[in-house]
Protein backbone atom coordinates (compact mmCIF):
# COMPACT_ATOMS: atom_id res chain seq x y z
CA UNK A 1 0.00 0.00 0.00
CA UNK A 2 1.37 3.52 -1.19
CA UNK A 3 1.29 6.44 1.14
CA UNK A 4 2.50 9.09 -1.62
CA UNK A 5 -0.55 10.02 -4.29
CA UNK A 6 1.28 10.55 -7.81
CA UNK A 7 0.01 13.32 -9.78
CA UNK A 8 -1.03 11.03 -12.91
CA UNK A 9 -1.20 7.33 -12.96
CA UNK A 10 -1.76 4.36 -15.94
CA UNK A 11 -5.50 3.35 -14.38
CA UNK A 12 -5.52 -0.20 -16.68
CA UNK A 13 -2.13 -1.10 -15.11
CA UNK A 14 -2.98 -0.03 -11.56
CA UNK A 15 -6.36 -2.72 -12.06
CA UNK A 16 -3.96 -5.56 -13.20
CA UNK A 17 -1.60 -4.50 -10.17
CA UNK A 18 -4.22 -4.55 -7.96
CA UNK A 19 -2.60 -1.02 -6.40
CA UNK A 20 -3.80 0.77 -3.24
CA UNK A 21 -3.00 4.08 -2.10
CA UNK A 22 -3.72 6.04 0.94
CA UNK A 23 -2.85 9.48 2.91
CA UNK A 24 -3.77 12.42 3.53
CA UNK A 25 -4.50 15.74 1.28
CA UNK A 26 -4.71 19.10 2.07
CA UNK A 27 -7.99 20.65 1.36
CA UNK A 28 -6.64 23.45 -0.47
CA UNK A 29 -4.77 21.63 -3.21
CA UNK A 30 -8.36 20.91 -4.38
CA UNK A 31 -8.77 24.07 -5.77
CA UNK A 32 -12.64 23.27 -7.20
CA UNK A 33 -13.35 22.20 -4.13
CA UNK A 34 -12.20 25.29 -2.14
CA UNK A 35 -14.41 27.96 -4.18
CA UNK A 36 -17.03 26.15 -2.40
CA UNK A 37 -16.19 26.11 0.86
CA UNK A 38 -15.98 29.14 3.51
CA UNK A 39 -12.26 28.09 4.69
CA UNK A 40 -9.99 25.31 2.37
CA UNK A 41 -8.37 24.72 6.48
CA UNK A 42 -7.93 20.78 6.81
CA UNK A 43 -7.08 17.60 5.48
CA UNK A 44 -9.42 14.63 3.81
CA UNK A 45 -7.85 10.95 4.60
CA UNK A 46 -8.48 8.75 1.07
CA UNK A 47 -7.82 5.40 0.31
CA UNK A 48 -8.07 4.04 -3.17
CA UNK A 49 -7.76 0.34 -4.25
CA UNK A 50 -7.87 -0.59 -8.02
CA UNK A 51 -9.25 -4.29 -8.84
CA UNK A 52 -11.59 -6.25 -10.92
CA UNK A 53 -14.83 -7.74 -9.57
CA UNK A 54 -16.11 -11.51 -9.95
CA UNK A 55 -17.56 -10.57 -13.50
CA UNK A 56 -13.86 -8.56 -14.65
CA UNK A 57 -15.35 -5.43 -14.37
CA UNK A 58 -12.44 -2.66 -13.75
CA UNK A 59 -13.17 -0.59 -10.66
CA UNK A 60 -12.13 1.92 -8.36
CA UNK A 61 -12.95 1.78 -4.44
CA UNK A 62 -12.70 5.11 -3.07
CA UNK A 63 -13.05 6.22 0.71
CA UNK A 64 -12.64 9.42 1.43
CA UNK A 65 -13.38 11.29 5.27
CA UNK A 66 -13.17 15.00 5.31
CA UNK A 67 -14.19 17.59 7.54
CA UNK A 68 -15.39 20.65 5.64
CA UNK A 69 -15.97 24.20 6.50
CA UNK A 70 -19.19 25.60 4.84
CA UNK A 71 -21.29 28.20 4.94
CA UNK A 72 -25.25 27.43 6.35
CA UNK A 73 -27.41 29.33 4.12
CA UNK A 74 -29.92 29.97 7.12
CA UNK A 75 -27.58 31.95 9.67
CA UNK A 76 -24.83 32.53 6.59
CA UNK A 77 -22.14 31.36 9.52
CA UNK A 78 -19.09 29.12 8.83
CA UNK A 79 -19.73 25.38 9.96
CA UNK A 80 -17.59 21.70 9.98
CA UNK A 81 -19.52 19.30 7.81
CA UNK A 82 -18.16 16.01 8.52
CA UNK A 83 -18.19 14.52 4.58
CA UNK A 84 -17.50 10.46 4.01
CA UNK A 85 -17.43 9.57 0.71
CA UNK A 86 -17.67 5.25 -0.08
CA UNK A 87 -18.34 4.58 -3.98
CA UNK A 88 -17.04 1.94 -6.47
CA UNK A 89 -16.42 3.60 -9.93
CA UNK A 90 -16.28 1.14 -12.69
CA UNK A 91 -13.50 2.25 -15.03
CA UNK A 92 -14.42 2.07 -18.42
CA UNK A 93 -13.52 3.05 -22.03
CA UNK A 94 -16.38 4.60 -23.90
CA UNK A 95 -19.80 5.34 -22.64
CA UNK A 96 -21.05 2.05 -24.47
CA UNK A 97 -19.68 0.18 -21.38
CA UNK A 98 -21.44 1.44 -18.84
CA UNK A 99 -24.80 -0.61 -19.54
CA UNK A 100 -22.32 -2.95 -18.21
CA UNK A 101 -21.54 -1.96 -14.93
CA UNK A 102 -23.21 -3.48 -12.01
CA UNK A 103 -26.05 -1.52 -10.08
CA UNK A 104 -24.29 0.68 -7.22
CA UNK A 105 -21.29 1.19 -9.08
CA UNK A 106 -20.44 4.21 -10.58
CA UNK A 107 -18.76 4.81 -14.04
CA UNK A 108 -15.73 6.73 -14.67
CA UNK A 109 -14.80 7.10 -18.12
CA UNK A 110 -10.85 6.84 -18.69
CA UNK A 111 -9.04 8.52 -21.31
CA UNK A 112 -7.57 6.57 -24.58
CA UNK A 113 -3.79 6.80 -23.04
CA UNK A 114 -5.11 5.49 -19.63
CA UNK A 115 -3.95 8.69 -17.41
CA UNK A 116 -5.91 9.34 -14.67
CA UNK A 117 -5.31 11.91 -11.97
CA UNK A 118 -6.35 10.88 -8.69
CA UNK A 119 -6.58 13.83 -6.59
CA UNK A 120 -9.19 15.30 -9.31
CA UNK A 121 -11.10 12.05 -8.49
CA UNK A 122 -10.92 12.47 -4.73
CA UNK A 123 -11.86 16.17 -5.14
CA UNK A 124 -14.63 15.02 -7.94
CA UNK A 125 -16.29 12.56 -5.39
CA UNK A 126 -16.08 15.34 -2.42
CA UNK A 127 -18.16 18.05 -4.40
CA UNK A 128 -21.16 15.17 -5.33
CA UNK A 129 -20.92 14.42 -1.94
CA UNK A 130 -21.95 18.45 -0.85
CA UNK A 131 -25.04 19.35 -0.10
CA UNK A 132 -26.85 21.47 -2.42
CA UNK A 133 -27.79 23.88 0.10
CA UNK A 134 -25.50 23.75 3.19
CA UNK A 135 -27.37 24.27 6.52
CA UNK A 136 -25.97 23.43 10.14
CA UNK A 137 -27.95 20.88 11.79
CA UNK A 138 -27.38 22.98 15.19
CA UNK A 139 -28.74 26.08 13.65
CA UNK A 140 -32.30 27.79 13.97
CA UNK A 141 -33.88 30.35 11.85
CA UNK A 142 -33.26 34.11 12.57
CA UNK A 143 -36.99 35.45 14.08
CA UNK A 144 -36.90 38.08 11.68
CA UNK A 145 -37.41 35.11 8.35
CA UNK A 146 -39.88 32.97 10.31
CA UNK A 147 -41.49 35.78 13.00
CA UNK A 148 -42.49 34.99 16.54
CA UNK A 149 -43.91 31.89 17.80
CA UNK A 150 -47.94 32.03 17.78
CA UNK A 151 -47.88 31.55 20.90
CA UNK A 152 -46.23 34.02 22.34
CA UNK A 153 -48.60 36.38 21.09
CA UNK A 154 -51.31 37.23 23.29
CA UNK A 155 -54.71 36.99 21.49
CA UNK A 156 -55.95 40.23 22.90
CA UNK A 157 -56.15 43.87 20.75
CA UNK A 158 -56.03 44.04 17.17
CA UNK A 159 -54.15 41.78 15.26
CA UNK A 160 -51.90 41.87 12.48
CA UNK A 161 -53.34 38.71 10.95
CA UNK A 162 -55.06 39.70 7.32
CA UNK A 163 -58.01 37.48 8.52
CA UNK A 164 -59.10 38.86 11.68
CA UNK A 165 -61.66 40.22 10.36
CA UNK A 166 -62.84 37.41 8.97
CA UNK A 167 -62.48 35.77 12.19
CA UNK A 168 -64.50 38.49 13.89
CA UNK A 169 -67.45 37.78 11.47
CA UNK A 170 -67.72 33.97 11.78
CA UNK A 171 -68.37 35.03 15.47
CA UNK A 172 -71.26 36.62 14.74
Amino acid sequence: MSVTLPESVDAWRLVSARRSFQGVLPVAAMQRLGDALASTEGTAHYELDFGRDEFGTSYLDVRVQAPLMLTCQRTLEPFVLPVTVDSRLGLIRSEREEAALPPGCEPLLIADDGKLNLVDVIEDELLLALPLVPVNPDSTPAEEVVGPDPEETSGEGRSDNPFAVLRELKKR
